[in-house]
């Protein structure tokens, strides 16, 4: 018995160490924004997380952010600041006030030569291909040829400026203690839950990500407080997805899963995981958005596709979780003007949502299937969650949220063995 006592108490020792808690956040301040400062300190007295885990930095006040003042005035002072630390930052937390987009890596000298090469070849490859393209006698052969030749040369012109070197501010910092990454695009993901432990082994520690950002501060404080009152009783309301109906094919090849009758797929496995679970669940699954007044006392919303459009398609209970699957929908989170759906979100009362800073392809968001599946579990916080169904990092997207909270802790609807791959028989893209 003394035995077993001794391996029940060291196990629940392990579960301590385990559990994500105040003490795994590390908040980022701008010194030049009074409003990032105080929502830091909110966010802190309201968790309990250490006064000693606030980083203040001499920020831009915009919403961006160039790729030279991210490296000297923002990664670099982070790691500076928490270099003895690796193994105890589990969590960046950005603030109100703190960029949100970091730009493009500029083109070497080299590449800038090269690029001055390029560009004649490149100008010449269109105009052949124009001019193939409105002789209705070309050979078909040789129009292919041109084309290929054009994608081809766009192809290294986009390699040497960098073209989708862009990226959220926050999914950047994942990768903060990786010394040296390409930016072309995104890097795979190595918390994603379905990523081979081959690919896994050799990485630098990887850093959960979250903001707490909005249109106004007493919005954001909002965000806190919401999470904090409904983790002591569980989130309790009703599901709503609003999917387009199209198709899924798993035999669509390599990709299968990934595009957009992947994730429509996604959404419907949502909701019949949720409503399997016990949650009274809507399920749209025609292509149109739904239109504005369609539900009430929504605890969960997923949707598509109404794109820097917002609409006003649900009523939400406090510490609802909301985002709807777009292009741009968190290009900006603190114009109160603006019609994309994050800063909406919020205003209309939502606990956390999530989007892109830019085109992130729909591989840009998280599976909803694999997203609320895990918060279902209660085993999960948020920032989890959300790092256990992230496929890339140094890429779009972003979550805004405490990213304590944990909706279902208290009342779970699902068991972790519950959440699979999603959607059923698509591919796993990462290496």
């Amino acid at each position: 018995m003394r035995l077993v006592g001794t391996f029940l108490l060291a196990l629940a020792l392990a579960t301590q160490v385990v559990a994500l808690g105040p003490a795994d956040v590390w908040l980022v301040v701008n010194k030049n924004v009074p409003d990032s400062r105080e929502v830091a300190e909110y966010f802190i007295a309201k968790r309990c997380v250490p006064k000693t885990h606030l980083i203040e930095l001499d920020l831009p006040k915009s919403e961006d952010v160039s790729r030279a003042d991210y490296d000297a005035k923002l990664a670099g002072p982070i790691r500076e600041a928490l270099k003895d630390k690796k193994d105890k930052v589990k969590v960046l937390l950005t603030t109100y006030g703190v960029p949100l987009r970091v730009g493009g890596q500029a083109p070497s000298e080299e590449e800038k030569k090269e690029l001055d090469k390029l560009k004649p070849d490149l100008e010449a490859a269109r105009k052949k291909l124009s001019e193939l393209e409105k002789n209705k006698e070309a050979d078909p052969k040789e129009v292919a040829a041109s084309r290929s030749e054009v994608s081809k040369l766009q192809g290294r012109e986009g390699v040497l400026t960098h073209r989708e070197s862009h990226a959220s501010v926050d999914s950047e910092l994942m990768l903060i203690w990786w010394p040296k990454y390409k930016l072309d695009r995104w890097v795979p993901n190595p918390l994603y839950f379905q990523t081979p432990e081959e690919y896994r082994k050799d990485k630098p520690p990887v850093v959960l990500t979250s903001r707490l950002d909005g249109p106004t501060v007493e919005i954001v404080k909002r965000l806190v407080d919401d999470a904090i009152a409904v983790e002591a009783k569980g989130l309790v309301g009703e599901v709503v997805i609003d999917a387009r109906g199209i198709p899924f094919n798993p035999k669509e090849g390599r990709d299968a899963g990934h595009g957009y009758g992947g994730y429509d797929e996604s959404m419907r496995e949502t909701a019949k995981l949720l409503e399997k679970a016990g949650m009274k669940v809507t399920l749209d699954n025609k292509g149109e958005v739904l239109p504005a007044g369609s539900a009430k006392n929504v605890a969960i919303y997923c949707g598509w596709y109404s794109h820097a459009n917002f609409v006003d398609c649900c009523e939400y209970v406090p510490g609802a979780i909301a985002w709807h699957l777009a292009s741009s929908e968190a290009v900006t989170l603190r114009n109160k003007d603006s019609k994309v759906w994050c800063p909406n979100l919020l205003k209309k009362g939502v606990a956390a949502t999530l989007g892109p800073v830019s085109e992130p392809y729909t591989i840009g968001f998280p599976k909803p299937a694999e997203f609320f599946g895990f918060l279902a579990t209660g085993e999960y916080t948020l920032v989890e969650s959300y790092g256990r169904s992230l496929l890339f990092c140094s890429w779009m997207t972003v979550l805004v949220g405490d990213p304590l909270y944990n909706p279902f802790k208290k009342n779970a609807k699902l068991k972790v063995e519950d959440v699979v791959p999603s959607p059923k028989g698509g591919t796993h893209i990462l290496p």
